[in-house]
This record gives C-alpha cells, sequence and structure tokens, in this order.
C-alpha cells in the first residue's frame, strides 16, 4: 500500500516517537478508510494515547509520515490540525459545567472560534440549526437547556462528542469512550458511533472487547509500539498472539 494512495483518509507511515531512548511508538504504519470505525487496542503501555498524541500534533515524531488526506501532519502546530479537519476527544471530558448543553455546543461551532469571529458571533439560524442537529445524534436534545455539570457521566461524554461533531472534522478521534458508563450508555455510544461515520472516519482506543466487537470495522492491536495483529474484531480474537499478550489476562 502506498500512501500515494488518495483513497485513505489517514495514511500513517513508518511512524517512530523516542522518549530517552525508548521507542513507544516503533516503525508505525497504518490506513484508515473513508466512513470507517478503526479501533485500537493492546495492554497498557502499547503506544495506543500516544498514537493519538501524534496524529493530533500534542507530541512530535522522531521520524515516519503522517497523511490527512494527502497533507502532512508532522510537520503541522495542533491548531492547524484541528483546523485541517482532525477532532480529538481526551479520556476525561472537558466541557464547560457551569454552561447549558446549548451553550456548550453553541461555542464550539467553528465561527467562535477567533476573537474576531466571537466578536461577530451571532446567533443565527445555521448554528441553531447545527446545534439542534447534534444534539439530536448525541441524545442531548431534551436538555439543551440543563446545566452540563448537571449530566451524568456518559451524557458528558456525549456532549463532548457532540463538540467535536459541531465542528464537522473528517477525522474524530476518541480515547476510550466508553469508560465508566452504564450498560444502556455503552449501547448508545455504539449506535451514536455508527450514526457519525456516515461522513467521517473514527480512531477509537477502546479496552472493552465487546464493545470493540459492537463498532468496529477494522481493529489494530499495539504491542510495544508496533502492530501485533490488524483485521476484524473477530479475526483478531481468534489471533493466538493476541490472546497470548492481551486478552489471556
Amino acid at each position: 500500500m502506498s500512501a500515494s494512495n488518495t483513497d485513505f483518509v489517514l495514511a500513517v507511515e513508518g511512524l517512530t516517537v523516542s522518549f530517552d531512548g525508548f521507542k513507544a511508538v516503533n516503525d508505525l504504519s497504518f490506513y484508515v478508510d473513508k466512513d470507517e470505525i478503526r479501533v485500537i487496542v493492546g495492554p497498557n503501555g502499547a503506544g495506543k494515547t500516544t498514537v493519538l498524541d501524534l496524529i493530533c500534533g500534542r507530541t512530535k515524531s522522531t521520524e515516519g509520515s503522517i497523511k490527512f488526506r494527502n497533507k502532512e501532519l508532522t510537520k503541522m502546530k495542533e491548531h492547524q490540525i484541528v483546523r485541517a479537519g482532525v477532532g480529538r476527544k481526551f479520556q476525561t471530558p472537558s466541557i464547560y459545567g457551569d454552561l447549558t448543553v446549548f451553550e456548550n455546543l453553541e461555542i464550539s461551532f467553528p465561527r467562535g472560534r477567533s476573537v474576531f469571529g466571537a466578536l461577530a458571533f451571532k446567533r443565527d439560524a445555521e448554528v441553531l440549526n447545527r446545534v439542534s442537529e447534534v444534539a439530536d445524534m448525541i441524545f442531548l436534545s431534551d436538555l439543551l437547556e440543563s446545566r452540563a455539570d448537571l449530566l451524568s457521566h456518559g451524557q458528558k461524554q456525549w456532549l463532548e462528542i457532540g463538540m467535536l461533531l459541531i465542528q464537522d472534522p473528517e477525522l474524530l478521534m476518541l480515547d476510550e469512550p466508553v469508560a465508566g458508563m452504564s450498560v444502556s450508555e455503552r449501547r448508545q455510544t455504539a449506535e451514536l458511533l455508527r450514526r457519525i461515520t456516515k461522513d467521517r472516519s473514527v480512531i477509537v482506543i477502546e479496552h472493552d472487547m465487546q464493545f470493540v466487537a459492537e463498532i468496529a470495522d477494522k481493529v489494530t492491536v499495539l504491542h510495544q509500539g508496533k502492530i501485533l495483529a490488524e483485521g476484524s474484531a473477530e479475526e483478531v480474537k481468534a489471533d493466538p498472539k493476541v490472546i497470548e499478550v492481551y486478552l489471556g489476562h
């Protein structure tokens, strides 16, 4: 496979990052298609979160290439990568607890992001329609006027996903989105992720293999910064190497 192939939304090739001589990610290559949910799994310390940090520009690679729609990301700053269309949700939700659900979504609308944009920002039909559309996607339509800090843990996670969705990224990266959720919230989150991949790709880091099996188009198993296995959830679960290193615990 070659990164010059324009069909890939994301092409990661030969990616390596060393911290004090330790290779957290070691010569990693993988490719994400349009509208694909890619789940990255692996034991603690396998390099999963580091991979997301490298893609979104928080961490700089020692070598290798990350191309998003054929644009090289390794030379770009974090905010430029966001503008290029990459959204990232961290493990802990970062929402504004004293604002309502509506206000959290509204301030995430792309026009409000610069100081000038924020000053010129008007609550026009475009904003209202987009907030309403996203609130519906994330199961919070009935809670638009509720303060964000009164939401359940799962609803806070959805709100944060909504704050990214309103910016309409083409690639969305989520770090353990169902950690701490109830069974019904997990089920709804699986539905939410399938809904939002109609016109975007999603990379998810997850431990819960049942959830992985529900959502993944393809699973990449990392071990010591390298790919141990790749394939469907069924293929990966049956792989003797994966059972030994990861699932056997």
